[in-house]
This record gives C-alpha cells, structure tokens and sequence, in this order.
C-alpha cells in the first residue's frame, strides 16, 4: 500500500462518501470507482478488506463490537460473544434481520486492564458479564 498514487488518495475518500450513502460498499460502486479512477476492481477489494472501516454488506443501525484480545479472551470474551449471538439469532460478521444490529469481534481494544470489553456504537462498556449481555441490547433496543 505504499506505492499508493494520487488516485489512490481518491479512494479512500470515494469509499468512504461512499459507505456514507449507503451504509455500506455495494458491489455496483466498486465497478464504478474502479472506472472513474482507472483502478482494478481487485486493487479496490484490498483497500476495503484492509481497512475494518468499510463495510462490504449493510450493517445495522448499531454495530456492536467485542474484543477477543488475550485478557478479554481468559476473562469470558468467547462466552459474550456467544451470547451475543444468541441474544440477536446471528453470528460474528452478520447483521439482524431486522438491520437493527451488526455483530464483530476485534483482535485487541487495547483496553485489556478493564476487559472484557464491548463496544457499541464507540461507547464502551468494562468488565462484561453474560449477565450484563441483556442490559446493552436492551439499552439499544429501546434507543428508537
């Protein structure tokens, strides 16, 4: 990615006014960029699975991310995402019928002294429980 050109910079900026029109990267919109900047679908398809910034499928309204680092792991970060995925009828990377909730895991926060951590929509909630699992939701399932 270093060798990135001018129309590279471009990109950046189109994928992401883009995302913003759509709340994602529709398949059409990776033909058209590629056009109007004369850069290879392929080329397109590894800035947008390089960054976790773009989103290649609709996501949810809120997007719920738990962290899966080592300390968040050790302390039950594998047993809320399974309640996670429970509690929404979905798996880690999907989004709820409903379009309601997209559910992710990270690699590390960062945030390891505090874990394990979920974020939803950038707040962050420490030191998560299964027992805390339907408070959140709930929070956002009542927030419309």
């Amino acid at each position: 990615m270093s060798g990135l050109n001018k129309d590279h910079g471009k990109l950046i900026h189109m994928l992401h006014d883009t995302q913003k029109k759509f709340g994602y990267i529709p398949a059409h919109s990776i033909s058209q960029i590629s056009g109007e900047l004369k850069i290879s679908e392929s080329e397109i398809f590894g800035v947008l699975t390089f960054y976790n910034a773009f989103a290649l499928e609709p996501r949810g309204k809120h997007l719920i991310t738990i962290c899966m680092g080592t300390a968040c792991h050790v302390r039950g970060g594998v047993q809320i995402l399974e309640e996670m995925e429970r509690k929404l009828n979905i798996k880690v990377g999907k989004t709820t019928a409903n379009r309601k909730f997209t559910l992710e895991t990270v690699n590390c926060l960062g945030c390891c002294a505090i874990g394990p951590v979920v974020v939803v929509n950038g707040k962050y909630y420490s030191n998560i429980t299964i027992k805390k699992v339907d408070a959140i939701l709930k929070e956002y399932q009542e927030s419309e």
